[in-house]
C-alpha cells in the first residue's frame, strides 16, 4: 500500500514538475501527448491526476486564447519545491531531454491557432490566429468553398506560420 501511494504521489509531483518546466499553459491533449509519449502514465490515470490537482487548487484550469489550458498555481509550485527531491532523477532527465528537444513544438501548439467551421450557406470559415506573449499578433478569418480547402489552409498554417505571417505584413506595408 506504501509503494502505490509514493508511486501515486510521485506521479502527480511529474505533472507539477511538467507543468513549471514548461513555464506557459499547456492543454490537457499536449500534456497528456508529452505523457504518453514518454510511456510515464496510462491515459486514464493521467487524466485522474489531472483532475486531482486540480480540484487541489495545484493546478489550475485557464482559458488561453479562446482555449481552455492547464497552469501550475502558486500552491503547485510550493508543493513541488518540497517535494520535488521524491520525483526520480530518472524520470526528471527523461522528461528535460524531451522537452528540451520539444518545447518549440509544444509553444507553437499553444501560439499558434488553425480551425474551421461551416457556415449557414455551406461556405467553410477558416481562423487562422498568432499570438506572442498574449498578445495577438495576427487573427485571421477567410471563406473558402470546400472542406479540403479549409484543412489545407489550416494545416499550412500550423507548419508555415511564421513564414506566411512575414508575407502577409511584407505584401501589406509595401
Amino acid at each position: 500500500m506504501q509503494n502505490s501511494f509514493t508511486e501515486l504521489a510521485e506521479n502527480k509531483l511529474l505533472l507539477l514538475y511538467i507543468a513549471k518546466k514548461i513555464n506557459m499553459p499547456i492543454s490537457n491533449i499536449s500534456l497528456t501527448e508529452l505523457i504518453l509519449s514518454n510511456n510515464l502514465l496510462n491515459y486514464f490515470a493521467l487524466q485522474q491526476y489531472i483532475f486531482e490537482l486540480v480540484s487541489s487548487d495545484l493546478l489550475k484550469n485557464i482559458e488561453h486564447n479562446g482555449k481552455h489550458m492547464l497552469e501550475i498555481s502558486d500552491q503547485g509550485i510550493n508543493v513541488l519545491s518540497m517535494f520535488s527531491n521524491r520525483i526520480s532523477q530518472e524520470k526528471k532527465d527523461l522528461l528535460d531531454d524531451y522537452l528540451s528537444k520539444n518545447i518549440n513544438n509544444i509553444k507553437k501548439q499553444i501560439t499558434v491557432n488553425a480551425d474551421y467551421t461551416i457556415d449557414e450557406n455551406n461556405f467553410f470559415i477558416v481562423e487562422l490566429s498568432a499570438y506572442e506573449n498574449g498578445s495577438a499578433l495576427i487573427d485571421l478569418k477567410l471563406s473558402v468553398g470546400s472542406k479540403s480547402q479549409a484543412s489545407d489552409l489550416c494545416k499550412r498554417w500550423k507548419n508555415n506560420s511564421s513564414e506566411i505571417y512575414d508575407k502577409i505584413i511584407k505584401t501589406l506595408i509595401e
